[in-house]
């Protein structure tokens, strides 16, 4: 099939608005539930342990299974596609499935990553047709950094990762910090230092009650509102206006010119009015919400041998009907309900 006989413009399917007119635009793929960290924010070894049952690799979605659901996506108005997982780069052979996907080279291809394996598989990303990287990193102090990853990995071999993805033109890079206090809150200065100048572009993200495992209360929360006041005092900063609708970190620049920050603060100013994200979990379920407690099955549709029109349908139903305001909402009761892990299906 030609380029342009799978293009928007070409009878595809209607762009989809949800119950509050959000339009569908993002979508997020999960290719594994594994990962080789456990952070303590996201995979605590005590619950991820060496008994925990993983996803069999037949219950994982195949690349031509994600590729075929990206391709129905994209006709429903999709223009961003991030990998995620689990780690996304333990999944055997992924530069085949981002060859797949970046066909269609009108899609922003990006994946987030911990950037573990990133020194010998960041050239073979970007020659494959990734576009950009973001690289997950909670402090620069390797004892902080290795206490939080809980298998004892170094921070150098990150900052190796980033050095390998920029040196490959995955750019621009950014950097993601969770934030918890008393954990990590006093790096965040120092990873402010770091970054400012460097030409990657640093996140700090309150930490979330996503999941039931991560022991989530609200005094862990560093606010973004203390963030920005803490950099500001040694960085001037002023806001930017956002690039997109929908787009979850609020930019900042420094006032002398050495680049930006930002700051994803879905507990504390909740986003929720303009969220366009979608998410697919490694076998096949759609999630409308980052903190949903149940998703849909595409994946018996696609080995049902359903049509395309047939798993259009689904989408088209899921989205409509969506209503997810999860963080607007939040209680210290709706904190407490139990949510997929982050694990599971991404950031």
């Amino acid at each position: 099939m030609s380029p342009s006989s799978e293009s928007p413009a070409a009878g595809a399917a209607p762009v989809l608005v949800d119950t509050r007119n959000r339009p569908l635009r993002d979508l997020r793929v999960s290719v594994t539930d594994r990962c080789n960290f456990r952070c303590t924010y996201c995979m605590p070894k005590e619950v991820f342990g060496k008994d925990f049952q993983f996803l069999e690799r037949e219950a994982l979605l195949s690349f031509g299974e994600i590729h075929r659901l990206v391709r129905i996506f994209r006709d429903h108005g999709v223009e961003k596609i991030r990998l995620t997982g689990g780690e996304p780069l333990v999944r055997r052979k992924i530069e085949t499935l981002i060859e797949m996907l970046a066909y269609h080279d009108d899609l922003d291809l990006t994946l987030t990553t911990n950037a573990s394996l990133l020194p010998q598989k960041a050239q073979a990303l970007k020659d494959a047709g990734l576009k950009r990287i973001t690289v997950s990193l909670d402090a620069l102090d390797d004892a902080i950094f290795r206490r939080m990853n809980d298998v004892d990995f170094p921070v150098g071999k990150v900052l190796a990762g980033i050095e390998a993805a920029d040196r490959a033109g995955l750019n621009p890079i950014k950097v993601n910090m969770v934030v918890k206090r008393g954990v990590n809150d006093h790096e965040v200065l120092p990873m402010a230092r770091f970054f400012r100048g460097s030409g990657h572009i640093l996140r700090f993200i309150e930490f979330m009650d996503v999941g039931s495992t991560n022991g989530w209360d609200m005094a862990n929360v560093v606010s973004s509102r203390e963030l920005v006041e803490r950099i500001h005092a040694e960085f001037p900063i002023a806001p930017v206006d956002p690039n997109y609708r929908g787009e979850v970190a609020e930019r900042w620049r420094y006032l002398d010119g050495r680049g930006e920050v930002g700051f994803i603060s879905s507990v504390t100013q909740a986003f929720c009015k303009d969220c366009t994200r979608a998410r697919l979990s490694a076998e096949g379920r759609l999630f409308t919400c980052l903190f949903a407690t149940e998703g849909t099955d595409l994946r018996s549709l696609l080995r049902a041998d359903a049509d395309d029109a047939e798993v259009s349908a689904a989408i088209t139903r899921v989205w409509r009907a969506r209503t997810d305001r999860y963080s607007e909402i939040r209680t210290a009761e709706t904190a407490k309900m139990r949510k997929v892990e982050m694990s599971y299906i991404g950031g």
